[in-house]
């Protein structure tokens, strides 16, 4: 069962409407091709708010990464490793002040791990003040950061602590992911198109779960229950999501046929799903899909015939925070848990989505809970 959710973001507000300005003066460019590339972008990504890390103040005490060639590799690090934690431990608060019980209660911990020892997982449990014997779990799932799952990342951690809370009754999963750009952040250069994306389309925030498998306490209000959960990757495909990190970062590419390679294997890994409770009709679930991209989102909603309304919390998501990688599922179910609040779903069943390196495409059939617990 999903059990409770939180999020916590920077301070920095970034408008989409200033991003333009903003990346450009912050990388010091003045190139006119690069701004107006920048602004056709800024426009398709459908983006309108975003939050980040990286901020003027920063950059003026780490001038150099600002600099093309540099290596800044471990004031990265140090950045985003603070930042990390931070936000994420924001989100945890967040998520256990929607459960309304102490984070003693929590038994295992699902995180993302940074790259540094001990993990942030240790760094995490600390400053929540979860008990020493808390089992903790680390998945390489930061997409922006340098991590493996990206993405999918968010989907992997929900089917890792589905398995968990099933086989140790009665526990309590706390999954917490973090993500910053600030591994990917440089100036603009014709040998890396797809800076300028990423500086359309990512931000930086954290997001937390809280996942339980039976008794539930009086006071716990679930309102998913997982069902089943699957993960594929395409063979073939490593190479249409790729990352490595250097010296001066992270260099991140995204192929354009990203969503041709989704969009090609997507109804039979969703019927692989549906299967399971004998649904034909992608009309008759509905949808939390983790928003990646405009284009992936119409390309899905395209190919399976979907209502538009069927991915409308997907394409708030991206609206109103930008692709925060492996966060971003979880801010579309903190609105899907409003609208099946709202009684707006009539829909019993419903399928998360998400799609990740590899490609690699993570599912979980899930059940709304109709009755809730109350105190």
């Amino acid at each position: 069962m999903l059990l409770a959710l939180g999020k916590g973001f920077p301070d920095q507000v970034l408008p989409q409407e200033k991003v333009v300005e903003s990346y450009l003066q912050d990388s010091s460019c003045d190139d006119p091709a690069t701004r107006a590339k920048l602004e056709r972008l800024c426009t398709t990504t459908t983006v309108r708010t975003r939050y980040t890390v990286m901020s003027k103040e920063l950059l003026d005490k780490h001038p150099e990464l600002k600099m093309e060639g540099t290596p800044t590799l471990t004031p990265r690090l140090d950045i985003c490793n603070a930042a990390v934690i931070d936000l994420g431990a924001a989100a945890a608060r967040a998520a256990l002040d929607d459960w309304g019980r102490p984070a003693a209660d929590i038994t295992h911990l699902i995180y993302n791990s940074e790259l540094r020892l001990p993990g942030g997982d240790l760094h995490l449990a600390a400053r929540l003040g979860l008990s020493p014997n808390t089992v903790r779990t680390s998945l390489l799932f930061l997409g922006c950061s340098g991590g493996r799952l990206g993405c999918s990342g968010g989907a992997a951690a929900l089917r890792t602590a589905k398995d968990i809370a099933e086989n140790n009754p009665g526990s309590h999963v706390l999954i917490t992911a973090a993500e910053t750009t600030g591994l990917g952040f440089r100036p603009p250069s014709y040998d890396r198109p797809y800076d300028l994306v990423g500086a359309a389309l990512f931000g930086d925030g954290a997001s937390a779960v809280i996942i339980g498998a039976g008794p539930m306490a009086p006071a716990e209000d679930p309102f998913l229950e997982l069902e089943f959960s699957t993960q594929e990757f395409l063979p073939g495909t490593d190479k249409v999501i790729d990352g490595k990190i250097a010296e001066e970062g992270i260099n991140f590419k995204l192929g354009r046929d990203l969503p041709e390679k989704i969009e090609s294997h997507v109804e039979g890994f969703c019927r692989t799903l549906m299967n399971q409770v004998g649904i034909k009709d992608f009309n008759d679930v509905f949808w939390a899909v983790h928003p990646g991209g405009p284009a992936i989102l119409n390309r899905l909603e395209f190919c399976l015939e979907l209502q538009p309304e069927k991915l409308k919390i997907s394409r708030k998501a991206l609206k109103n925070y930008g692709n925060v990688s492996s966060n971003t599922i979880f801010y579309v179910l903190e609105y899907l848990r409003d609208e099946l609040k709202k009684g707006a779903i009539s829909e019993e069943w419903g399928l998360i989505l998400a799609f990740g390196p590899g490609i690699t495409f993570e599912g979980l059939l899930v059940r709304g809970v109709k009755k809730t617990f109350t105190s």
